[in-house]
């Protein structure tokens, strides 16, 4: 067993139950989990295997990415300036070209991204798998990363020929989908604490499955211990106008219909709720990826995430894909997710003397901190994980460190914690997943970057010229 501590860490937010941060802080580890956290003076005496010195760093927990699409930094920057229904449909002829190689690089590379931003646990919701893609090539890629990951087995089985939006092309036969996310289950999943790889049902949204496939994936995930569900819901307008007149319901109610509401389950976007329907989610403990920069690319609308946290529903932050953000820094999403909520419309003006029916926002509608603990805690909790999100005995041993002396933080050390949303986005330092350093000096320590980037773009080139 190998301990390693890490000392004179300059400032230590830990995010744990009493919300600590410390000066002059020190963390020990042994092996993947975290043994003692404190400041120096708790640590006298203390020895280990190695020892990192960390003055002049700020820590805190690795951030958790629970929404994403990684295949799509293939087609960043395309359709730029239209609603997500055209570029939904501009987009699918060019995904149908992909294959287990497109995949695969377009996950490491997307991970690359992430872990620079300081992720250290993604989900990936790959829901388009033409040509023999699979999964397994985005779990391979998150091994040979590093990453701590969640796979979301999505599929589309509702083609155009049957009502839905996606091309014939580009879905499955609802038979090979649960066959399949059986496959991935039994292969990969592994919901032991500090697992290091887990298996998620992701049928796409409700205008590209049908209803019975959603009951079934349902049925199959809660068969498995810790198989969680996942999936796009009221993000845009088109999709609730398709959900009430295929559905003769609210989005909201197809999910209900259909089981999908619980602590299990989690979707992105969840922009068109009423009030309502968000007491609902707070009701069954069923969660919300917020994803402010594809939401505002998009130009979707602001999700009620300052009413849906009051509510006591669970949020996390995700990126979203990489053609509708279209890059992957977890910072960028803290920093835009505090900001987009204090020019969001807010209810609670119109119920004031004066009030402007709703309109203006509020500069306390969310925080910085706030911000930060969607961004750890908060992404832990939906994902179903007790052992990240917060920097504690006995969690794992994911943390990254930013370097305070550098331009972008200067002038801010009566707050450094603060200033990494408000003045970011940054890069991390040092980075450690499970107990193993992945980003050195700003460096990472295993993958070939430049590699990464040439067989990306040899990959592109082959998908565009097909």
């Amino acid at each position: 067993m190998t301990t390693k501590l890490f000392k004179n860490i300059a400032y230590l937010a830990t995010f744990d139950d009493e919300g600590r941060e410390l000066e002059d802080g020190a963390i020990l580890i042994r092996d993947n989990v975290i043994e003692k956290v404190g400041t120096m003076a708790d640590f006298v005496g203390v020895t280990a295997d190695e020892v990192h010195d960390l003055s002049g760093h700020i820590v805190m927990p690795g951030m958790v990415n629970i929404h994403h699409h990684m295949y799509q930094n293939l087609t960043r920057v395309m359709v730029q300036d239209d609603e997500l229904l055209v570029w939904l449909k501009t987009l699918y002829p060019i995904w149908s070209n992909l294959d287990d190689e497109a995949i695969g690089i377009s996950a490491r590379v997307a991970m690359a991204e992430l872990m620079a931003s300081g992720c250290t646990t993604s989900s990936d919701h790959l829901y388009i798998l033409p040509n023999n893609c699979t999964l397994d090539a985005t779990i391979d890629a998150a091994h040979d990363m590093g990453l701590r990951f969640h796979a979301a087995r999505g599929a589309m089985s509702r083609g155009q020929s049957q009502g839905g939006l996606p091309p014939d092309n580009c879905v499955e036969k609802e038979e090979a989908i649960l066959k399949d996310a059986e496959r991935l289950i039994a292969t990969y999943h592994d919901n032991s604490r500090h697992s290091m790889s887990r298996i998620i049902l992701a049928p796409c949204s409700p205008f590209s499955v049908t209803p019975g496939l959603m009951k079934d994936a349902a049925s199959l995930a809660r068969s498995h211990k810790g198989v969680h569900l996942h999936s796009h819901l009221a993000e845009d307008l088109f999709e609730e106008i398709y959900c009430h007149d295929v559905y003769k319901m609210r989005s909201v109610g197809f999910a209900e219909s259909v089981g999908w509401l619980g602590p299990d389950v989690w979707f992105a976007h969840s922009i068109f709720m009423t009030s309502e329907e968000i007491d609902l989610f707070a009701q069954t403990g069923t969660g919300v990826a917020h994803c402010p920069s594809a939401n505002m690319r998009c130009g979707q609308g602001i999700a009620k995430i300052r009413e849906m946290l009051d509510e006591g529903v669970p949020v996390g932050l995700g990126v979203d894909g990489s053609a509708s953000n279209d890059t992957s820094n977890m910072f960028m999403e803290a920093r835009l997710a505090m900001m987009l909520q204090r020019v969001a419309p807010n209810k609670y003006l119109s119920e004031t003397p004066g009030g402007r029916g709703g309109f203006g926002g509020t500069p306390a509608a969310l925080s910085a901190r706030e911000a930060l603990t969607m961004a750890t805690r908060g992404g832990a909790k939906i994902l179903g994980r007790d052992d990240i999100g917060y920097l504690a005995p006995g969690m794992s041993a994911d943390f990254i460190a930013i370097k305070l002396r550098q331009l972008g933080l200067s002038g801010t050390s009566r707050d450094p914690l603060a200033a990494l949303v408000m003045c970011g986005p940054f890069k991390v330092d040092h980075s450690f997943i499970n107990g193993r350093q992945v980003i050195a000096g700003g460096e990472f320590t295993a993958a070939d970057i430049g590699g990464l980037l040439d067989r990306h773009q040899t990959v592109m080139d082959r998908i565009y010229n097909i």
